[in-house]
Parts: C-alpha cells; sequence; structure tokens
C-alpha cells in the first residue's frame, strides 16, 4: 500500500508514477474520499469537546446551588443530543476510513524512475545475456515432444485425473524435477545463506491481501469451497512474506538477516491468459518453485533486489543454460513492484528467450499491508521493512529447458553434472 502522507502531499507526481504503468490515480475520488474521513474526524473530536464541556456544566451548576439531580438533569437533554450526533460523526468516519482503505489497497505500486516506459513485454529492455544459446537456427524438439519420447510426460493421464494444464512426470523426469528442487534448495540455503521453511500450502485472505494479490487479483486464484476464506497459495511469496506479518523485528534479527528460501507447488487459474502457452508445461494451473525471499531496511532494498537476481542468475549459471536479464517496463511490472528483473532462459525446442524466475522489489508496499517493520537503532521505534522475492527458480520451466538444451540427436537428454548426485549417478535420460 502506498504512503497515504505521501500520496496526500505530491498527488501529482504520484500519479504520474503510476501512469508509467498505464494506471490512472482517480485524483478527485481519492481527494473526496480523504476529505470525508477528516469530515468525520473533526466532528467527532468537536464533538467530544463538546461534551466534555457539557459535563463540566453540571458541576459548575452544582457550585451555583444546584442539586446534583438538577444540574444533571438540566444537561441531560443537550449530553443526549451531543451522543447522538457523535455516534453519527463516528460513523461516518468509520465509514469513510472503509471506503478509503478500499480505495487504496486498488493502487499499484509507484515504479522507480530508472523503469523503462513502455506497454508490455514487448517494451522490456535488456540488460545482459550469458551463455551462448544451444541449436540456435536449428529445428529442434520442444519440451514435449522430448518428454513424451522417453516416456516420463503424460499429458492425457493428467487431463483424465483433473483436466487441461496439469502433467504427470514419472520415472526419470519425476526423479530429474525432484533433483532440481533438491539442487536448488541446497544452493540457496548452503552457499546464499537463505535460511530453508516449510510453509502451508493454503492462505487466508489477509495473506493474500498483505503481498498485493487480493483484492485485485482474485480471479487469478483458486479459492477453496469450505466455510472459511481459505486460497491455494498461487505462490511461495505470500506465505513466507506473511512470516513476517503484525510483527517487529528487533535489531539482533535484522543482523542475522531476514532471508528465507522456500519450495512449493504453486496453483494459478491462470484467468488472464486463455490461449497462451496451451502446450505443454511452460503455464500450468499446477507448478513447483524455488522461492527467494529478502527483507531488509530501506537503505539496503536495492542492493537486495542485486543480489537476489544475482543469486536465481547462479542457478541457470550452475545448469549451464543461457539466459537473458531484462528490467522490466512499466506497462509489464506487477501490481506491488516497484522495479523487476525478469530472467529469461533460452530454449531450443521454441527458438526463443522465455521467463524462468521473475525478481522483484517492493519498497515498504507489502510491509506497509502486513504491518510488517523493523526496530530502527537510530530512532528506537518501529520503521517498515522493505521487502524483496523472486524464483529460484520455477522448477518446471527449468525442466523445460533442461531438456530442450541437454537433448541429444539419438533421442537421449544428458544430465547436467552438477544435478548427477541427485539423480544418483544416472547422467543420461533415455526411453529405454
Amino acid at each position: 500500500m502506498l504512503d497515504i502522507k505521501q500520496l496526500r502531499q505530491n498527488t501529482a507526481e504520484i500519479a504520474a508514477q503510476l501512469a508509467k504503468r498505464g494506471f490512472e490515480l482517480d485524483i478527485a475520488e481519492f481527494e473526496r474520499l480523504d476529505a470525508e474521513r477528516k469530515r468525520g474526524d473533526t466532528s467527532s473530536q468537536e464533538l467530544l469537546a463538546a461534551r466534555k464541556a457539557a459535563s463540566k456544566q453540571v458541576g459548575k451548576l452544582i457550585g451555583a446551588g444546584k442539586t446534583p439531580d438538577e444540574a444533571k438533569a438540566e444537561v441531560a437533554e443537550e449530553l443526549q443530543r451531543i451522543d447522538s450526533d457523535l455516534d453519527a460523526a463516528r460513523e461516518l468516519a468509520k465509514t469513510a476510513q472503509q471506503y478509503l482503505d478500499a480505495f487504496m489497497l486498488h493502487i499499484p505500486n509507484a515504479p522507480m524512475a530508472e523503469v523503462p516506459d513502455g506497454k508490455d513485454e514487448s517494451d522490456n529492455v535488456e540488460i545482459s545475456r550469458w551463455g551462448t544459446p544451444v541449436g540456435e537456427g536449428d529445428e529442434r524438439p520442444d519440451h514435449v515432444d522430448i518428454g513424451e519420447a522417453l516416456g516420463g510426460m503424460d499429458f492425457e493421464a493428467a487431463a483424465r485425473i483433473t483436466g487441461s494444464r496439469f502433467v504427470v512426470l514419472s520415472g526419470g523426469l519425476a526423479r530429474l524435477h525432484r533433483a532440481l528442487t533438491q539442487f536448488m534448495l541446497n544452493l540457496h540455503a548452503g552457499k546464499h545463506g537463505y535460511e530453508e521453511v516449510y510453509v502451508p500450502y493454503i492462505v487466508n485472505a489477509d495473506s493474500l491481501q498483505g503481498t498485493g494479490n487480493l483484492p485485485k487479483f482474485e480471479a487469478d486464484l483458486f479459492r477453496l469451497d469450505v466455510e472459511h476464506k481459505f486460497y491455494l497459495a498461487p505462490t511461495a511469496e505470500v506465505p513466507v512474506t506473511n512470516l513476517l506479518r503484525d510483527a517487529i523485528v528487533e535489531p539482533e534479527a535484522l543482523a542475522k538477516g531476514l532471508r528465507f528460501v522456500a519450495h512449493t507447488p504453486c496453483f494459478r487459474s491462470e484467468a488472464g491468459s486463455y490461449g497462451r502457452d496451451t502446450r505443454g508445461m511452460i503455464r500450468q494451473h499446477q507448478f513447483d518453485k524455488v522461492e527467494l525471499v529478502q527483507a531488509v531496511p530501506p537503505q539496503q532494498g536495492e542492493a537486495a533486489l542485486e543480489q537476489l537476481t544475482g543469486h536465481a542468475e547462479a542457478v541457470l549459471q550452475a545448469l549451464g543454460l543461457a539466459y537473458r536479464k531484462v528490467l522490466l517496463c512499466g506497462g509489464d511490472i506487477g501490481f506491488s513492484s516497484q522495479k523487476t528483473y525478469d530472467l529469461e532462459v533460452w530454449l531450443p525446442g521454441q527458438q526463443a528467450y522465455r521467463e524462468i524466475s521473475s525478481c522483484s522489489y517492493f519498497g515498504d508496499f507489502q510491509a506497509r499491508r502486513m504491518m510488517a517493520r523493523y526496530r530502527n537503532t537510530d530512532t528506537g521505534k518501529p520503521d517498515w521493512l522493505h521487502t524483496i522475492n523472486g524464483s529460484g527458480l520455477a522448477v518446471g520451466r527449468t525442466l523445460v529447458a533442461v531438456l530442450e538444451n541437454y537433448w541429444q540427436a539419438d533421442g537421449t537428454v544428458l544430465v547436467p553434472d552438477v544435478l548427477v548426485p541427485y539423480m544418483g549417478g544416472v547422467d543420461v535420460l533415455s526411453a529405454d
């Protein structure tokens, strides 16, 4: 959530920042709601002062010779009127605040100055490339053809079990999927200094609101048909970041670092992507990710984004997968993000780079929604944490990349060297 004080003081400037992402801030509505809330608060304060003055009048009347009962009776009507008006003013202030809160929840984060202008992914800016694309310019099979030829990728079985956009992996491919997950977790927890956490796959509405998934993107979520308002987590970012909700992190804990890594399945309805990537494992309703989350003081936020992105890049480099790093433009950046890098891995079967990780800096946007704070040692008071997260990596898409990049002309797939120990020594996948 944006800082409402900053929005009041710099309305036009923030509106211009939001316009970069194609969002038109309704300034008139904001000012109307804010004025309504202020009017309710002011009326309440004035009526409280009037009630206090009326109550003091009782003592004055007694001092002038009235009995206590006579004095109370004389101001009773006035107190009753004030109390009635006070109830109305408080209700007005409460209702106005609720409308203002709802309005604020629908405003996305303001992009940073360096975020380029643009409407969609075609306007994103390439920052760097790593590795040599395998089979560039060649006609090669994609992961669906490779996986089905190996006998370990079955979309028809998944459709019978559940429906479209699911897959059943078996044999060597299932093991490779697990090996990728274990390798990523070990790399991030062992070398990069993240604390591994195991979190619920079902989250409540407050958690989704905290990270910015609700109320804006409810159509993209799977809601459970139960008494309580529960959802399947769309990404581990939601439960992991909410570990800090309603918390004030003390200096000792902050000094150790708030870095978390978690492996979870993710569930998305893909409501806005009908007709896109319907073939294979690129865009599914259920997929696995190894997610990285950091929370830091404001002055460390941008450096933490660069560091976390580098940790995701390290996975691709260890696997020998060519990729490029792009800076997302205003029209392609996520709702809660101030700045986002996408890592796009080279897929020979598509002869294209495709997103495999999205690493974002949120500033204090999520922290304000979650009430996630740290103890500022300079002031002794709580301040907002700044949050960063990214995929390190999306496991299914990494499996796709390995299959397509390590495919051999005889139909086999080589196992990247770093994964062989996780595969029990198996270094080649074949149909036999």
